[in-house]
């Protein structure tokens, strides 16, 4: 799969995971749609997501927008994101709080895009959708 001229702000989850980075996302044959427009095509760990879940009981949008950000369940996805991948889905959301999640989208656009053809490098393991490259 192709990384798309612009990220669309449905694949922004609730946790401040970039849903088109997802290795379900970009290297799957058939691929899901992203946190919150359904659950088709998701591995069962998303359909069941308490996160997700926890955000529409609210009636947020975004975990960011609860007063008890970063709660004990961001903070454990936190930690696993930050130990297996080297991403912190905490400063993704407060980057979007802060600055928008356009810029957000623009700069995970950037971060990516495979240089080499464009395809979408996964954030799960950091290779490219199209090529199969490793990013650097």
């Amino acid at each position: 799969m192709k990384m798309p001229p612009v990220i669309d702000a449905a694949f922004f989850a609730p946790c401040g995971m970039n849903c088109m980075v997802c290795y379900k996302h970009c290297c799957a044959k058939k691929p899901c749609a992203g946190c919150l427009p359904g659950d088709d095509g998701k591995p069962q760990h998303c359909r069941e997501c308490r996160i997700k879940n926890c955000v529409r009981e609210k009636g947020l949008a975004y975990c960011f927008e609860c007063e008890a950000f970063p709660c004990r369940l961001v903070g454990n996805l936190e930690r696993s994101y930050r130990r297996r991948y080297g991403a912190s889905l905490v400063q993704n959301s407060l980057f979007v709080k802060e600055q928008g999640l356009a810029a957000f989208m623009k700069q995970q656009l950037k971060k990516y895009t495979c240089p080499h053809c464009g395809g979408i490098l996964s954030l799960h393991d950091a290779e490219c959708s199209e090529c199969q490259t490793k990013a650097e």
